[in-house]
């Protein structure tokens, strides 16, 4: 299929979502967000992708909304109660776009090679891994235009840095520089160019994609669910995953693999078929 505002590609069990909008600085349209969820879950849903690659062409990764989502005066209209209920409704939807990277069921590693700003900070929070350049600091834009991050930013950063410095970001709308971002955890690494950064995030991805995937699906799946809740919950949730995903088959070939000196062979996650769907 063919999107407007990104380009998808497959390489075997790995996907690559590449932003493809250089000219306008991979900036979100309209059709940006809606296309972003159909994209991502059709991969989770299909079951051959393990690991999902988000990067962008051009000098910048994201400058985030794009203008043209700021002048439809019909979707900012906010002059009546029903026009405000209106505009909350369609604003949840840019939320659920990015909570789309979350519901899959592979791990999604951003490769920001750039500037990443606004709405693109609010993207590569719900993304599992973060790689970046020396070149891709990050600023959460909104504040300086008058308006707070409401796609993600407030809600997920905190859970990745410390709350103080998330706040301090998010109060002043001063840019977080690769270096200290790296420094802080939000960058899982930083790396001296953009080839530097495509490369280490292909092995990084290809590593994820040697494992079982039902292995990597319920680590997800556990780890997003201790990050909402407490221990205790955490622990007796990851007992219902455990017991529902055990696999003795995927178990006995990791093992064979590993004396056999070679990659497993595991098979891919069950494709999806959706209540009510054609396939």
């Amino acid at each position: 299929m063919t999107w407007t505002s990104f380009a998808v590609t497959q390489d075997g069990p790995i996907a690559r979502l590449t932003l493809n909008r250089p000219d306008k600085r991979n900036t979100m349209t309209p059709a940006f967000w809606r296309e972003l969820p159909q994209a991502v879950m059709a991969l989770s849903d299909a079951g051959a992708t393990r690991v999902l690659i988000l990067d962008a062409e051009g000098p910048v990764f994201s400058a985030g909304m794009d203008i043209s989502v700021f002048t439809d005066p019909g979707a900012l209209n906010t002059a009546s109660p029903d026009a405000r209920e209106a505009f909350m409704t369609a604003a949840t939807a840019l939320q659920e776009a990015f909570t789309a990277f979350e519901r899959a069921r592979f791990p999604v590693i951003a490769a920001v090679q750039g500037p990443c700003v606004g709405g693109a900070v609010d993207m590569i929070t719900a993304c599992d891994l973060r790689y970046g350049t020396h070149e891709a600091w990050l600023r959460i834009e909104e504040t300086n235009i008058a308006m707070f991050a409401d796609v993600g930013t407030l809600q997920r950063l905190p859970r990745l840095i410390p709350e103080g410095v998330a706040r301090e970001l998010a109060y002043t709308g001063a840019r977080l520089e690769a270096d200290r971002a790296e420094r802080l955890g939000l960058y899982n690494g930083v790396l001296d160019s953009p080839e530097a950064l495509r490369a280490h995030v292909d092995a990084v991805a290809a590593e994820i994609a040697s494992k079982a995937p039902l292995t990597i699906s319920g680590t997800k799946r556990s780890f997003l669910y201790a990050r909402d809740h407490g221990v205790e919950d955490a622990l007796a949730h990851a007992m219902v995953l455990q017991a529902s995903l055990w696999n003795p088959d995927d178990i006995m070939e990791a093992i064979t693999a590993r004396g056999e000196k070679r990659p497993g062979d595991f098979k891919p996650l069950a494709r999806v078929r959706r209540m009510g769907g054609g396939s």
